[in-house]
């Protein structure tokens, strides 16, 4: 992979890592500081209850690209980004755009989700 392309991947990852730790801050602050006196009755409070939640699950999802991104970053600074680590072979450009901490080419990812799906039916 060119030089120029693991500096814009490594820009966007960081960037995706700042964005969802800010976002986790945020969410952690407003969510978790809501007075129940502001809430009138039981259905208000089930509602906030639920939002809250959502949020939180949300959130853990968000926060659970974490750890793949910095395991992307120490590869980018390994010298070993953009390989796969089933085959040994590229990930192509075009999957790292849509998904910057892919660990599998598309061919093994596939793979991964046909095992997946064949072990989930059964």
């Amino acid at each position: 992979m060119k030089k120029k392309d693991l500096e814009k991947f490594k820009e966007r990852l960081l960037a995706q890592k700042k964005q969802i730790v800010e976002s986790s801050q945020k969410v952690l602050e407003r969510e978790l500081n809501v007075d129940r006196d502001d809430l009138p009755d039981e259905l208000d409070l089930a509602t906030s209850e639920l939002s809250k939640s959502l949020t939180l699950r949300l959130n853990d999802r968000e926060r659970a690209i974490l750890p793949k991104i910095e395991k992307a970053l120490q590869k980018i600074e390994a010298g070993e980004y953009g390989v796969c680590e089933d085959c040994g072979g590229e990930i192509g450009v075009s999957r790292l755009e849509v998904r910057p901490f892919a660990s599998l080419c598309i061919k093994c990812k596939e793979e991964e989700e046909r095992t997946e799906k064949m072990y989930a039916s059964s």
